[in-house]
């Protein structure tokens, strides 16, 4: 408990004053943003603070931080320093300079500012995976809250006929989200949905507070780290398991999206940089209740989505928990029209094809479905499936991640800012993602003393090509900024 409440401060002190150094050395100021400048009525529609950061937090907050967090504490109670510090110094930090470097350049996704700052053979790489991150955030944002929908709120078999309907259902809402305005369903529905979330993280973290102490320690004797049930590393595993929460590059594509309905640059700390924090609380809260019951007895191996509803009925009782499950339901529908959404966005931008009209966007939408339900068959045809998908998912969206901490940094050095502060996560991330994908089965298998010696390669170079990008660009960048 000692460790748990320690782990929240870090995340709400640090996050207050490393916050406000963030914004500093960015320097928000009071020219006009592009959701007043490039008003568009679709996509371009300046929002309140207080609805964008709603809006923000639901986008960024799929079941990664629940689902994650369940699966890393299996890891021991140094889940609950490695989140706060995570997300206080790399995961809040990249949001904020995601969503602020966006609205300085016309509301633009993630793509066309790694063109213009990284150059277009970077980001010729950066579409294709991030195309494949939202493409399987889409997938996996389908999977589990049919999955939930099916066993939790019908009591039906999740392999039988009724499976599909969900995920058609599912489906069926994420094109008719496309013939509206953002300000229409997601300005005015999705802050309800925030709310859901938020009161969920709480009453979990209520329920461990008035109620979990004494069952709040690690699953295995006196050490910080635990030795995980199937034999995983911590180094790099834990940082794969446990994205949203820490860092996940998912996140700059929510970002972009809430950069086009900001109206004032000195909103972005609020929006971007605390609804990671909020994020963090969520993810630290279902932390602590998935200890607390896995020590009242839950075996270890259990699905991280079955336990989702075990930790609700434990701390919220019947009603609680159908009210928490149903917010789950909820998060990952949300996010997954938003990643549909950024992918459309981004595919858009690439070939130029207008989104003016309600006909092209469904059209686009369509086209975009086709891989995403042959990926879904697979998923749920093949005994592994989704435990393949997930990985894959993991790998790619902390990939992503490495491209936005460079974006960052090469934008933060080329204006004469102090880049270190993007520089070393991203440094950092470069060895987790590089020795993950070099000794993990869905990458090389290489022996793990192979993989880290890759992975501090993977870091040097990332440095390297930080210092190249910048003196090659620099000069031609900053001309057309004066």
């Amino acid at each position: 408990m000692a460790l748990f409440l320690i782990g929240l401060v870090i995340l709400a002190v640090g996050g207050f004053f490393y916050g406000k150094y963030v914004e500093k050395v960015f320097g928000p100021d009071d020219r006009e943003t592009p959701a007043i400048r490039l008003a568009d009525g679709v996509d371009y529609v300046g929002m309140s603070k207080g609805k964008n950061a709603l809006i923000e937090l639901l986008n960024i907050a799929g079941t990664g931080p629940i689902l994650g967090p369940i699966q890393g504490i299996l890891f021991g109670p140094i889940a609950f320093l490695t989140i706060p510090i995570g997300c206080v110094l790399a995961g809040a930090t990249h949001d904020y300079f995601v969503g602020m470097i966006s609205i300085r350049n016309n509301g633009n996704q993630v793509p066309k500012l790694i063109s213009r700052y990284m150059g277009p053979k970077a980001n010729k790489i950066y579409i294709v995976i991030i195309c494949i991150l939202m493409l399987l955030t889409g997938v996996v944002f389908i999977y589990t809250p049919g999955d939930l929908i099916v066993n939790d709120l019908l009591g039906m078999d999740v392999n039988g006929a009724a499976i599909w309907y969900a995920y058609a259902g599912i489906l069926l809402y994420y094109i008719v989200a496309t013939l509206f305005p953002i300000d229409k369903i997601i300005g005015r529905v999705y802050p309800i949905f925030g709310a859901v979330l938020i009161i969920s993280a709480i009453g979990i973290f209520g329920g461990v507070v008035l109620t979990g102490g004494a069952d709040l320690h690690n699953m295995t004797q006196g050490v910080l780290i635990s030795k995980h049930p199937t034999g995983q590393l911590f180094i790099p595993i834990f940082f794969i398991t446990v994205a949203c929460g820490i860092l996940s590059g998912f996140h700059g594509s929510q970002a972009t999206l809430i950069s086009r309905t900001t109206k004032s640059e000195f909103e972005g700390r609020n929006i971007f940089y605390n609804s990671m924090l909020i994020e963090g609380f969520i993810a630290m809260a279902w932390a602590a209740g998935a200890m607390v019951v896995f020590n009242r007895g839950a075996a270890l191996d259990t699905n991280a989505t079955l336990m989702v509803g075990n930790i609700s009925r434990e701390f919220m009782g019947k009603i609680g928990g159908l009210f928490a499950v149903a917010g789950v339901i909820v998060l990952p529908i949300t996010s997954g029209d938003t990643a549909f959404r950024s992918l459309r966005l981004m595919v858009a931008e690439q070939i130029n094809f207008d989104q003016s009209t309600a006909k092209h966007r469904v059209l686009l939408s369509l086209i975009l479905f086709i891989p995403a339900v042959l990926i879904l068959f697979f998923a749920k045809s093949n005994a592994q499936g989704f435990q393949i998908l997930w990985r894959y998912f993991g790998f790619t969206n902390q990939l992503v991640a490495v491209f936005a901490l460079a974006l960052i940094s090469v934008y933060l050095k080329m204006h004469g800012k102090n880049y270190f502060i993007t520089l070393i996560p991203g440094m950092f991330y470069a060895f987790i993602v590089t020795s993950y994908i070099a000794s993990a089965d869905i990458g090389l298998r290489l022996p793990m003393n192979v993989a880290y010696v890759l992975g501090v390669v993977g870091a040097a170079f990332f440095c390297f090509m930080i210092s190249k990008v910048v003196k090659n660009r620099g000069d031609e960048v900053m001309k057309t900024e004066q």
